[in-house]
Order: structure tokens, then sequence, then C-alpha cells
């Protein structure tokens, strides 16, 4: 029997789903967590063989002997993973420091943490990348914003979500950066803005680099400006991938060298021309995330494809394919409607209207609530203007 080292399966809380399909392939998952036993949900109890509660999951030495105990008691750990882009550099380095070769090491976090390294291996396979400069003095970036022109994307280089990103439109945006908003402990990139919607590759590779499940997302709005902005936010899995993106994803997972991996890939989609990028409509490059697509993202690929993609993953984990099918395909929306805003339909009028093709229906929990508002609503459509309808109701103010 395989044993899986499950790195904080309690957040997000939907990922019991991974530990019971893993569970049910016939292999010990062991997880590894600060939240008392007592306090897991009764699902995620059910789908662990045994549970190591550490004080702190930010203590590298407890994960450590957590993980040095189910070696113990267990034997030969087959694979660790936590599916969370906050533990990713936790990740490589026990998998290193423990000889667990199934996985990213330590010595590959800086090429896929780090977005000024990612561009060397997107450029190697054609797509396009936007110019960059690391944030240094003054001078420095006036030079770079002299020959992009404003505005200009600053962010940390190995940052987490849209945390700590801002727009700069002009000389006194770049100075309440430098003086007021800049952390001096972090490293950060400055690119020149993309006029793009932001496109998704989502897949799960196996372990020749090849894809088992492939869809993808787009967002109209920008995370930096719904966390910023303190917006509602907005996005969809698609009905169906685009042949430009799933050639751009596939190109990107082998460059990258992916392998038994679910992925998170984030392209740029072009509204207009731009010199240097390329026409309007043109997929160019963003970012990577070796991991999931982060909230409900999971649930919604469920629901627009008929599938259950915790099972696909759990299947390349145990036997590197899957026999899972899809279904019927659909657009799956969602909207973080955020509170203190005078919307003109109340949660009634939206069941009343929409309850028959509503999936998930909730409060986002605070951790997630930056990015994806305080009231969600995910429902599935048959075409994209009835989900474009939908949002035009939910999002309408007084």
């Amino acid at each position: 029997m395989k044993n899986f080292v499950f790195i904080s399966p309690n957040f997000p809380t939907n990922y019991w789903q991974f530990c019971k399909h893993l569970k049910d392939n016939g292999m010990n998952v062991l997880g590894i967590g600060d939240q008392p036993y007592h306090e897991l949900l009764p699902e995620l109890k059910d789908n662990l063989n045994e549970y190591y509660k550490v004080s702190s999951m930010e203590n590298y030495d407890e994960v450590y002997r957590a993980v040095a105990f189910y070696i113990h008691k267990y034997g030969r750990i087959d694979w660790l993973e936590s599916n969370n882009e906050y533990w990713l550099e936790r990740d490589g380095m026990l998998r290193t420091d423990f000889h667990i070769e199934s996985g990213f090491q330590h010595s590959d976090m800086h090429r896929i943490k780090y977005k000024s390294a990612m561009k060397e291996y997107y450029q190697k396979v054609g797509i396009a990348t936007a110019r960059y400069h690391i944030v240094d003095d003054w001078n420095g970036c006036k030079a770079f914003i002299d020959e992009v022109s404003y505005p200009v994307i600053v962010k940390p280089d190995n940052g987490v979500g849209a945390s700590c990103t801002y727009k700069l439109k002009s000389d006194d945006d770049l100075a309440d950066f430098m003086n007021n908003k800049r952390d001096w402990n972090v490293r950060y990139i400055m690119e020149e803005f993309i006029h793009a919607e932001v496109n998704s590759y989502d897949a799960i590779i196996n372990s020749n680099g090849d894809p088992i499940f492939e869809t993808g997302n787009v967002s109209p709005i920008s995370i930096m400006d719904i966390v910023n902005d303190a917006d509602n936010s907005i996005y969809y899995i698609v009905k169906d991938l685009a042949d430009d993106v799933r050639e751009a994803g596939r190109k990107t997972v082998k460059s990258f060298g992916v392998k038994s991996r679910f992925v998170h890939f984030e392209f740029f989609r072009l509204t207009q021309d731009q010199e240097g990028m390329g026409k309007k409509g043109d997929v160019v490059a963003l970012e990577v995330n070796m991991r999931p697509c982060g909230g409900y993202s999971p649930d919604m690929m469920n629901f627009a494809n008929s599938t259950d993609v915790y099972k696909i993953w759990a299947d390349m984990i145990a036997f590197d394919s899957t026999q899972k099918d899809q279904g019927e395909h659909a657009y799956c929306g969602f909207i973080g409607r955020r509170d203190g805003k005078n919307f003109v339909m109340n949660h009634e009028d939206i069941m009343a209207k929409y309850g028959s093709v509503l999936k998930m229906v909730g409060r986002v929990p605070d951790a997630l609530s930056g990015a994806m508002g305080n009231q969600m609503y995910v429902g599935n459509f048959a075409t994209e203007e009835e989900m474009n309808a939908f949002y035009g109701d939910l999002s309408r103010c007084w």
C-alpha cells in the first residue's frame, strides 16, 4: 500500500474530496495540519488514515518531525503534496529532505515560484512575455517606465494571488509605492501593463507530462482590481477550452517539465494590439501555478464538465490514468458579491429567478473573501449570453 502525506488537508475545506478518492484508490492518506482534530470536517476525518497535529505549520522542524513519524510507522512516503500555493516551497523542501521523488524538489522552486524566472520557460516555447524590471531605486524604475510608459504593475516576484499588487499610473503613484507601500524585505517585479483579460489552462498531468483532463477559466475582471477596489468577483469555467489556450498550456507543461500534477496556468488574451506582445486576441504569458486553481474552482470544473476532478487527480496519483468520464459541458459562472453594496436583487429574488441553475450558494470564508467577495452564487449556463445576463442581474446596484 502506498503512503500519501497530505499537507494541510483541511484548507481549503473542499480538499477532503482529494483525500476521499486517494483512500478509495487504496492509499494510506496521512494528514499533517495545525487545526485540532476534533475541529476537522467529519468528511475529512473519515478519509484520513491518520492525522498529525502540529502547533504551527510555519514551524518546519515540527512538520519535519511529523513526516519522520509517519515514515517510522508506515514506511517510505511515496507522495507528499498540499495542492496549495502557500505551501509549495515547504512541500519541495520536505520532498528533498526525505528523498521523495514524486514531485518538484527544493531546487525547482525558483523557476516555478518567481515570476521573473518563469519568463525564460515561456520564451523557450515561443510564448510572448511582458517586459520587466526588478524594483531597485527610483532612477532604475523610472528608466524602465520611460521605456514602456505608464501604467506599470508592481508585485512580489514570489507572491501568492494579487497580494501587494499595484497598478502605478503616474510618478505620484510610483513615489507612493516606493515611500509607503513597498516592503523592503520583499523583492518586487515591475512589468509593463498588458491590455487583456485572463484566460487559464487548468489540467491534470500524468507522469509522462501528458494531460488526462483539461479545462480553463476566464476572469473578465482582474484579481488585482477586485482586491484593490473591493469589487465584486466574477469569473467562469469555459464550456469548451479554446484551441489556442490548449496549445499554449501544453507547450508550457513541456517547457517547465511538469509531471504528475494538477496545474493552473494563467495567460493574457490581448484585448487590443500591443507592440512587442501581439495582436488583439493573441494569447501571451502571465504566470504558472503548480497547483489547482483556488477557491471553489475544482467544484466548478466538475459542474462545467459533468465530471469529478478530485477523482481524476487521485486516479493520476494511484494509476497514472483515469477512467472517469466527462458528460455534458456548460459554462459555470461564479459571482462573489461584496458586502455593503446596495444590490437591486436580494437573495430571495436571486433564488426565485436562478435557483434552478445554481450549483452553490453561500458565504465565502474570510480567508478567501479579499479576492472572491463575501456572498457567492455559482450556476451552470448553456450559453455565454445566459451567463452574462446572470452577472448583470446580480451585479446591478441602485
